[in-house]
C-alpha cells in the first residue's frame, strides 16, 4: 500500500482539527553535531502528541453505521487522549480501556479531552490485560476498535507529519523517528521515501524495549518476554504486523538508546530550551550521540513525538540521568567500629564537591549497627576512581551497589 496516495485524504480530514506544528532550527545541537538540526514539535500538538493524527484519521473515516455503534480503544497514554479528543470532535460514543494502575493525571486528561463523549473503564494490572478486555468488549457490543498503530488509517494519519516536514524543509537529508509500535515510523518514512528516495530514515528505540530491532533480526514481528517500561510511549513488546514490513522497507538503521540517556536529554531540553518532553518524545534527540557520523553535514529532523510528562516523574528522571552519567553511586559501607569513623569519611574520603544524598544504617542487632547504604553524588564522573582509592586508603570495607544489578534493584 502506497501511503502517499492516501495522504491528501488524511490531510483533508485533519485540516482544522490538528495543529500544524512548527519545524524549529536548533542552533546548539547543530553546532555540537556539525550539521543542521531541526525539531518537529509534535509536543505542541492539540493533545501534546502526534497520536491525534492517526486516531482522528481512522475514526473520521468510519461509515455512518460504524460511528453510530461507537468506538473502543485500549491505552494508558497519548493514544487514549487522541482518541478521546476525536470522539468529542466527531460526536461519537467512545469507550477507553485503561489499566487500573494508570496515573490519575492521565485518566483525568483523557476524560477532559473526551468532554462527556467517552466512558473510561479501568481494568487489569497490565496493558495486555486491559487490551484483552477492550477487544472482548468491542466484539460483544459490535463496536469498532481503534488500535494505537496497527491500521493503515492510523499509519496514514501519522504520515502527515512527514508531509509537513517536507513542506517546511524540502532539502531535508535525514529524519530520526521514535519507534514504539511503528506507526509514525511507517507513515512518515514511507511518505518521505515516496517523495524522495534519497532521504534517510533512522528509527530509534529505548534499549529496554527493542521490539523493532529484534523483529529485524528474525525478519518478522516477535514478542519480547520482558521490557523496561520507563519510556512508556515506546515500550512495546511486539512491533505491529502491518507497520513492520513498511518500516523494514524504509529504515536505514535502528538506534538503541539507554533509558538513562533519555533522562539526560529530557533534563537538557527542559533546562536549556524550556521544552517539556516525555521520555518517548526525547528519543530522537537522545539518538544524536549514537549516530554522529551519519548526520555530519546534513539537514536533520528530530521528531519530538510528545510532551505529556508527569511532573511526579521528574525525581526519577533526574536519578536515572545521574546514574547513567556516572554522577550518582551507591555503596554498602561497613564503617570501622572506632570513634570518629564517620567524621573521617566525611572529611577525608569525600571529595570537595562530593555530596551524600542518602545514608541509612542497616540494622544488624539491637546493640550493633550493621553496614550503611550510602548514596554519593559527584560533580564529575572522572572523580569516581579517586573516591574509591580514598575509601581503600582509609580502610573502609565497601561494596559498589551500582555494579550489582540484583542488589541495586533490591536496595535502590
Amino acid at each position: 500500500m502506497d501511503l502517499a496516495l492516501n495522504y491528501k485524504a488524511a490531510a483533508d480530514r485533519l485540516s482544522g482539527v490538528i495543529n500544524r506544528t512548527p519545524l524549529v532550527y536548533h542552533p546548539r545541537l547543530s553546532e555540537k553535531y556539525a550539521c543542521e538540526v531541526y525539531l518537529k514539535r509534535e509536543d505542541l500538538q492539540v493533545v501534546r502528541s502526534y497520536k491525534l493524527r492517526g486516531a482522528y484519521n481512522m475514526v473520521s473515516s468510519l461509515t455512518d453505521d460504524q460511528l453510530k455503534r461507537g468506538v473502543v480503544c485500549a491505552s494508558a497514554g497519548n493514544h487514549a487522549q487522541g482518541f478521546a479528543y476525536s470522539c468529542n470532535k466527531l460526536g461519537v460514543k467512545g469507550v477507553v480501556f485503561m489499566p487500573e494502575i494508570t496515573p490519575k493525571q492521565k485518566v483525568s486528561q483523557t476524560a477532559m479531552f473526551g468532554n462527556g463523549q467517552i466512558e473510561i473503564v479501568l481494568t487489569g494490572d497490565t496493558f495486555d490485560d486491559c487490551l484483552q478486555e477492550a477487544l472482548s468488549y468491542t466484539t460483544a457490543n459490535n463496536m469498532t476498535f481503534i488500535p494505537p498503530f496497527d491500521d493503515y488509517r492510523i499509519i496514514e494519519g501519522q504520515g502527515t507529519v512527514g508531509a509537513e516536514i517536507l513542506e517546511d524543509q524540502p532539502d531535508v537529508n535525514l529524519v530520526i523517528i521514535p519507534i514504539g509500535g511503528g506507526g509514525i515510523a511507517a507513515g512518515v518514512g514511507n511518505y518521505l521515501k515516496s517523495q524522495n528516495r534519497e532521504i534517510q530514515i533512522l528509527g530509534v528505540e529505548p534499549a529496554g524495549a527493542p521490539s523493532m530491532t529484534e523483529a529485524l533480526k528474525v525478519n518478522k514481528p516477535t514478542t519480547l518476554e520482558e521490557i523496561n517500561r520507563f519510556v512508556d510511549g515506546a515500550a512495546v513488546k511486539r512491533i505491529g504486523q502491518l507497520t513492520f514490513p513498511l518500516c523494514k522497507e524504509v529504515l536505514e538503521k535502528v538506534v538503541l538508546v539507554p533509558e538513562g540517556k533519555v533522562c539526560t536529554t529530557i533534563l537538557k531540553l527542559y533546562n536549556e530550551d524550556a521544552i517539556v518532553v516525555e521520555p518517548a518524545g526525547a528519543l530522537s534527540v537522545a539518538a544524536l550521540d549514537f549516530c554522529k557520523e551519519d548526520i555530519k553535514g546534513k539537514k536533520v529532523v528530530c521528531i519530538i513525538s510528545g510532551g505529556n510528562n508527569d511532573i511526579d516523574r521528574m525525581a526519577e528522571i533526574k536519578e536515572l540521568s545521574l546514574l547513567y552519567e556516572g554522577l550518582k553511586h551507591y555503596f554498602i559501607i561497613r564503617f570501622p567500629q572506632r570513634p570518629g569513623a564517620l567524621k573521617l569519611f566525611v572529611n577525608d574520603v569525600l571529595g570537595a564537591h562530593d555530596d551524600i544524598t542518602r545514608f541509612e544504617f542497616i540494622k544488624k542487632t539491637e546493640r550493633e549497627r550493621g553496614p550503611a547504604l550510602v548514596g554519593i553524588e559527584l560533580q564529575k564522573a572522572a572523580d569516581y576512581e579517586a573516591l574509591l582509592n580514598r575509601m581503600r586508603q582509609h580502610r573502609f570495607d565497601f561494596k559498589e551497589v551500582n555494579t550489582d544489578q540484583t542488589l541495586f534493584e533490591y536496595l535502590i
